[in-house]
């Protein structure tokens, strides 16, 4: 059973948790209008994944106590190095079954919901998982917050919702969006549902859409453009592209994790029921701008890179993320270049035995 003791001192409701150790802080002064809560103890879903094993170690460097939750289908190592961390603990559980969702939310002031079946690819392999996965579960976990004490709800979305821009335009969140496979609908499903629910218990959500990833991370991906390209060329192989003309914008990961905690700690209007690019928009590249960037970066790579020419591909556009550096104040803090560089020296020096293992990628 759970308890709680309270005072309260200039206008601060003060309410501590004992089982869980952490403080709610509500502004009951009426200051700026708005009630305020104090995050302290963070769901990640998805924690051992690309993104949110980067996450987890962000939340725990920033003092917050982190509950992962991941069913592992891709391992477990990625959180060994902070397994034994004071302030985190693991849940294995499936984001589909009502139980495993209870006992995840249990004590939680915010959920970050990264987990998912991630990529066109995946997704189209098995439809009805991800169905479940991507949609019915999100649903069902922020049903279940909006009836509990989370404040905070952070859905993560995708750039890929944009599906394909009209003329050169820059696209941004009032752009059309415009879904082109089963991953992107089911994003914007979730977009719309949780953007539009009347929330229960202060709940405030926020949708995140990321560009695409790209980066180091405990847990690996060669399957996203700029780390599978820069692996070609540090292991000695060719490298085909096809459609060079198409664009994409990028973000580093740690970058993404960022903006995932920028906009928990954000408790503000401009957050609430709100959605926000994440990127950059210096940070929108053809794959033929990639190759020249390669080049730079690995000179042995000239001559290397053949173009297939593509007229036909369904995602391509450019996005302008002002809004989430005018509103949140949100800045990258890495690039394509210096990333590359560090791709190509973890693979070139033999920190990855078999960077072509499956284990590297989502399908």
């Amino acid at each position: 059973m759970k308890r709680f003791f309270a005072c309260k001192t200039l206008g601060i409701d003060i309410i501590c948790n004992v089982k869980y150790n952490f403080l709610y802080l509500y502004n009951t002064s009426g200051i700026g209008g708005v009630k305020k809560m104090t995050i302290k103890h963070v769901l990640v879903t998805g924690a051992a994944g690309y993104i949110g094993s980067v996450l987890t170690r962000q939340l725990l460097n920033k003092n917050y106590k982190v509950r992962g939750m991941d069913i592992l289908n891709f391992g477990g190592e990625s959180l060994l190095g902070v397994y034994n961390h004071p302030n985190f603990e693991f849940f294995k559980g499936d984001i589909r079954i009502r139980e495993d969702i209870e006992k995840a939310i249990d004590g939680i002031d915010a959920v970050i919901h990264l987990a998912a079946i991630v990529g066109d690819p995946a997704c189209a392999k098995d439809p009805e998982t991800a169905e479940e996965t991507n949609w019915t579960a999100p649903k069902k976990i922020f049903d279940l917050c909006s009836s509990s004490n989370v404040k905070r709800f952070i859905f993560a979305s995708t750039c890929s919702n944009y599906g394909k821009m009209e003329g050169e335009e820059y696209l941004n969140e009032d752009s059309p969006l415009r879904p082109v496979s089963l991953y992107a609908e089911l994003k914007v499903k979730v977009e719309q549902y949780i953007l539009n629910s009347d929330t229960k218990n202060g709940l405030s959500p926020t949708a995140l859409r990321f560009a695409t990833a790209y980066g180091i991370s405990p847990r690996m991906r060669f399957d996203l453009t700029v780390n599978e390209f820069t692996r070609d060329l540090a292991c000695g192989k060719g490298l085909e592209i096809y459609g060079g003309q198409f664009w994409r914008p990028y973000c580093h990961i740690e970058d993404i994790a960022g903006a995932c905690i920028l906009a928990m700690e954000n408790t503000s209007e401009k957050a609430a029921h709100n959605v926000f690019g994440v990127g950059n928009t210096e940070e929108n590249y053809q794959k033929k701008m990639l190759a020249d960037i390669l080049v730079d970066v690995i000179p042995e790579a000239k001559g290397k890179i053949k173009f297939v020419h593509k007229d036909e591909d369904p995602r391509d556009y450019k996005v302008d993320f002002s809004k989430i550096k005018n509103e949140l104040g949100f800045k990258t803090t890495r690039t394509v270049p210096e990333s590359i560089r560090n791709i190509y020296n973890i693979v070139k020096q033999g920190f990855i035995k078999d960077p072509y293992s499956e284990k590297y990628r989502n399908i």
